[in-house]
């Protein structure tokens, strides 16, 4: 049985992954992080594993090296959709996977590599335009602004709660839209919404834009509200009457 290390940040995809390898029989995910100081623990503490790591965590990538070799382990990047591969594999990890990889291409490579193989996938080929993604655009046009909103916190691994406190609104409306959206992309669950928004470019440049927009509707409430505040713990003496 092959004992894999799973590091990602993003808990929708850390999920997803860790969903597709548990099918596996000959596969056993041991620990699984979400920061660097996590993984590089996880890395001395179980030697000999596969650690399957997302190259967004930016880690030091002479200090994995030499902890992995030390280790008798082996990398495994997971690179973002544009990344090239060439730049992981000549620092010496021996796989690499991206974002959009399907869950038969990560179990393979996950398998090769823990043979002692080296893997390293073609460049995945993106549309060049909207129109070229007809899916995705389909999927995106078809959703209304709100449903967008909240594909966009789904992706980001908000749960129901946070979504609802985020819109303002409550968990039984969300849960009521969520039936719409998965009515719309043909999905059963959350975690199947969110990967199929990562391997669609356009949606996922669309729920990208809007959680970014999102955010910054936020920041402004959030500044707007302690300037409020400031200004009625500080009032404004009146002028002096001559």
């Amino acid at each position: 049985m092959k004992k894999i290390i799973l590091a990602d940040s993003q808990a929708i995809f850390r999920a997803g992954t860790a969903k597709v390898l548990a099918m596996d029989e000959e596969l056993r995910i041991i620990a699984q992080c979400t920061d660097v100081e996590r993984m590089m623990h996880a890395i001395t503490t179980f030697p000999g594993a596969l650690v399957l790591f997302a190259a967004s965590l930016k880690p030091d990538m002479g200090r994995m090296r030499v902890l992995l070799d030390a280790a008798g382990s082996r990398g495994i990047v997971i690179a973002e959709n544009h990344e090239n591969p060439a730049a992981y594999t000549q620092l010496g990890f021996r796989g690499v996977v991206f974002r959009n990889v399907t869950g038969q291409s990560l179990v393979e490579c996950v398998h090769r590599v823990g043979a002692g193989e080296i893997c390293v996938p073609s460049q995945p080929q993106f549309a060049d335009s909207p129109e070229d993604d007809v899916v995705g655009t389909r999927v995106r046009d078809r959703l209304t602004p709100k449903e967008m909103r909240i594909v966009a916190l789904i992706v980001q691994g908000c749960k129901n709660r946070e979504i609802a406190q985020r819109l303002k609104t409550t968990e039984q409306v969300i849960k009521n839209y969520l039936r719409s959206i998965y009515d719309k992309t043909g999905v059963s669950d959350r975690l199947e919404l969110a990967l199929f928004a990562i391997h669609h470019r356009v949606l996922a440049q669309a729920a990208a834009e809007v959680g970014s927009k999102l955010e910054a509707e936020e920041q402004a409430a959030a500044q707007a509200a302690a300037q409020s505040a400031s200004s009625r713990a500080h009032p404004v003496a009146p002028p002096a009457v001559a």
